[in-house]
């Protein structure tokens, strides 16, 4: 399923230029991608795109056209910055040590506010590996940069792709 999200990365630079399921699924075949890995990587991106809708409702302004109930909800859902987010056993787990460091150095570098950051753990969870690859979790993250036409950073970004086993110490 990775392989699959990264291609879809690489080859539509921009979330909006990338095309519809039913448009995608025969060209990630003539690429050469195995059915099933094609059919799981498009239900994970239409969870995301669903996570990303959702996430746009609540951060909207409130009288943006939403109701009172929606902008009610867009301030329950705000987050302090003294706020502290508790993993659960489940997603310790699954995410592992080195994922879950890194959303803390996302986090920390101000790259991760709150709400991406459950986006990002929804569809980590969401994912079929057992633990998680840290290379794995961060194409998750770039996916979800992605998919809301967020760019990161550039260090950020070269963090996100570099393998972090090809570095050498100094």
């Amino acid at each position: 399923m990775f392989e699959v999200l990264v291609f879809v990365y690489e080859n539509y630079w921009h979330g909006e230029s990338c095309p519809e399921p039913a448009d995608l699924q025969p060209k990630l075949s003539a690429v050469g991608f195995d059915a099933e890995e094609i059919q799981d990587a498009l239900t994970w991106l239409h969870d995301l795109s669903l996570a990303a809708r959702e996430q746009s409702v609540a951060t909207a302004p409130a009288g943006a056209g939403h109701s009172t109930q929606e902008a009610s909800r867009t301030d329950a859902l705000a987050q302090s910055p003294h706020s502290l987010r508790v993993y659960t056993a489940a997603e310790q787990n699954h995410l592992g040590a080195p994922c879950l460091g890194f959303v803390t150095f996302l986090e920390n570098a101000g790259a991760l506010p709150g709400p991406l950051r459950e986006i990002v753990l929804e569809r980590a969870m969401a994912a079929p590996a057992y633990p998680l690859a840290l290379e794995d979790f961060k194409v998750i993250v770039l996916m979800v940069f992605w998919r809301l036409g967020l760019e990161p950073d550039a260090l950020i970004l070269d963090e996100l792709c570099d393998d972090g086993a090809s570095r050498v110490a100094h």
